[in-house]
């Protein structure tokens, strides 16, 4: 989850580089408050406030527990009008695909359609080869809890200066990609380490998810998501882009910084061809489909108490002490000792977060649009899980 140390933090490695900037230290300090709220999440405003004081964007924000749900939208949504941020934006969730792409694999195994030790090679056989790469040794749970030891093909830095940076990005954001293709460019790196002997985060780990998913089916990943968990579910405002270039509305336009030579210079990167982060990033939804989406899978509504046990049986984060790692699915205990189970999402122009308490009952989803502002992740997260103060803000129940 390192991948911040080539070039943004936002787009990849989100919570790591939130982790280590906050340390789990609490809620940031208040911002200018600008109107009353209701009671109960007025810290969490607060700590939005604060974000986009340090120069986010724009936030979306939903929020699930016993009282209901609270919605917030702040910021702008649109640079160039001014429009505002909406509380029901579509946007593109980043790694929060790869929780989508495990529960179809879990419920596959429950299926007797495939198993979770399966090797590599056993489902895509001959895939992963060269430079000491060996998909007969790498395991499908090895995927899924990024202990396979693969390189990260957007540590690539020929693949990174051509696709994510700068005037690389501005020339090929319109092209389409096969996940072969990425997966070559990882696999033009040796391993890592040795399957299995510790946790390093690599994209390449879920576009092999994602393909397995496609060959235990017999059909596009795409379609597995949707029958499985987006239509029973109900996620009307979630969807895949295949080769789509756009946001469906309602959505706000997304921003990068995409010249390390010219940090403060912004760009406009909402139109990016989804078929570059097919199977790691290209899922659409918003703030209330993942609450959703989430709530039920912690529940353990999407999958059998056997399956739910596998999802949530963590190996340490070696670089970050308190947090865990499941199947697509992390763990960490705030400051004031709440657990959470959680995942993080970046990719180019949008950061977003989920967590929720054990048991499902609290849950929090919300969205930059934008890729910067990791280190103020976590200061959300603890405003809201957190006993702290109550200063007033915005925002509105429904």
């Amino acid at each position: 989850m390192t991948r911040r140390k080539r070039a943004r933090a936002g787009v990849i490695g989100v919570a790591a580089v939130a982790l280590a900037a906050t340390a789990f230290t609490g809620p940031a300090q208040p911002a200018q408050a600008t109107a009353s709220r209701p009671a109960g999440h007025e810290t969490t405003q607060r700590a939005i406030d604060a974000a986009l004081a340090a120069g986010v964007t724009g936030v979306a924000v939903e929020v699930r527990d016993a009282d209901g749900v609270w919605k917030s939208a702040s910021g702008v949504g649109n640079r160039l009008t001014g429009a505002p941020r909406g509380k029901n934006d579509r946007f593109r969730v980043g790694g929060l695909t790869g929780t989508f792409v495990a529960t179809v694999l879990l419920q596959m195994e429950a299926e007797n359609k495939l198993d979770l030790d399966d090797t590599v090679d056993r489902h895509l056989p001959g895939l992963v080869k060269g430079n000491g790469n060996d998909g007969s040794r790498i395991t499908v749970r090895q995927l899924l809890n990024h202990t396979s030891g693969l390189y990260d093909y957007l540590a690539d830095q020929g693949y990174y200066e051509t696709y994510v940076l700068g005037d690389g990005f501005l020339q090929h954001r319109y092209d389409t990609l096969t996940p072969e293709q990425r997966v070559k460019v990882a696999l033009g790196h040796p391993p890592q380490f040795t399957p299995g002997a510790r946790l390093w985060f690599s994209h390449t780990n879920d576009v092999l998810a994602a393909l397995i998913v496609q060959k235990a089916g017999g059909r596009p990943y795409e379609d597995e998501v949707r029958e499985r968990i987006i239509e029973p579910l109900g996620l009307r405002s979630t969807s895949n882009p295949g080769t789509g270039t756009g946001l469906p509305r309602p959505s706000s336009r997304s921003y990068s910084r995409l010249f390390l030579s010219q940090p403060d210079r912004i760009d406009d990167v909402t139109e990016l061809n989804g078929s570059q982060i097919w199977g790691d990033g290209d899922i659409i939804s918003t703030t209330g489909d993942v609450n959703r989406f989430h709530r039920a899978l912690i529940q353990g509504r999407l999958l059998p108490p056997e399956q739910m046990a596998e999802l949530t049986t963590t190996v340490p984060n070696p670089d970050f002490p308190g947090a865990a790692y499941g199947l697509n699915l992390e763990k960490l205990t705030l400051s004031c000792g709440t657990p959470l189970w959680f995942r993080d999402g970046g990719t180019t122009g949008s950061l977003t977060m989920t967590a929720s308490t054990e048991d499902g009952g609290h849950l929090l989803t919300f969205n930059y649009n934008n890729d910067w502002g990791a280190e103020t992740l976590l200061p959300v997260l603890n405003a809201e899980f957190c006993d702290t103060p109550v200063v007033s803000g915005t925002g509105s129940h429904e």
